[in-house]
């Protein structure tokens, strides 16, 4: 029986695999659902990465921001926690918003913020608080009147998207206006407050929490 010679049959080779491979690489590029499914299982990474404006769940978009991380995964504290219950009751449960909460406390604006409907509350965080000097921080704890009227500022009576903060003028419920700009992932409140974590759903508001307290003009 007559054989190939080795140098030829490797060359045989060589040149078979030559021809089949534009026809399975063909194959693979003509397969469009393949193609989705293997890129969702083969980037792990994408995962871990920070959730953005754009990506959608349930129809909306994800809380994004850099203080997002601090959030706790499980519990009444959580995304999907806070979700569930009013604005005022679901801030309670985030450790991030303690001194607000106590502020609305001091303010009686606990049950006006859980009955209201479809609204917008730019939070400030514990250390948008602890930029303002004691002293005058607990001036304005003890004023009900301008408390009150410095916590209303920081409500806008429609639920804003993310893509509604690239450049709008929204009337508060202190009757006065706040201006937002910016885009992705990055937006100021009155030019002065940056949203360190935004769009958290709520059962009845969008919260956008702030690194600054923001201030009614007089």
């Amino acid at each position: 029986m007559n054989t190939i010679p080795r140098r030829n049959r490797r060359g045989s080779l060589v040149l078979a695999a030559v021809v089949l491979l534009p026809l399975a690489l063909t194959a693979c590029s003509g397969d469009d659902g393949d193609d989705k499914a293997s890129d969702t299982k083969s980037s792990p990474a994408s995962d871990k990465a920070t959730p953005s404006a754009s990506d959608d769940m349930n129809g909306m978009a994800k809380p994004f921001g850099p203080a997002c991380s601090s959030v706790p995964e499980k519990g009444s504290g959580s995304f999907d926690g806070m979700a569930k219950d009013p604005v005022a009751t679901a801030a309670s449960h985030n450790p991030a918003l303690s001194t607000l909460v106590t502020a609305v406390k001091k303010a009686g604006l606990v049950d006006t913020l859980n009955n209201a409907e479809n609204i917008t509350v730019f939070a400030p965080s514990n250390d948008a608080f602890d930029k303002i000097p004691k002293a005058d921080l607990d001036k304005v704890l003890g004023d009900k009147a301008q408390l009150t009227k410095i916590l209303t500022y920081h409500v806008v009576g429609q639920k804003l998207a993310p893509k509604n903060l690239a450049n709008g003028s929204y009337p508060t419920l202190e009757k006065s206006k706040v201006t937002t700009s910016g885009s992705g992932e990055s937006y100021k409140v009155n030019d002065s407050a940056n949203v360190v974590c935004g769009n958290v759903k709520t059962a009845n508001a969008n919260v956008y929490i702030i690194d600054s307290v923001l201030m009614p003009k007089k």
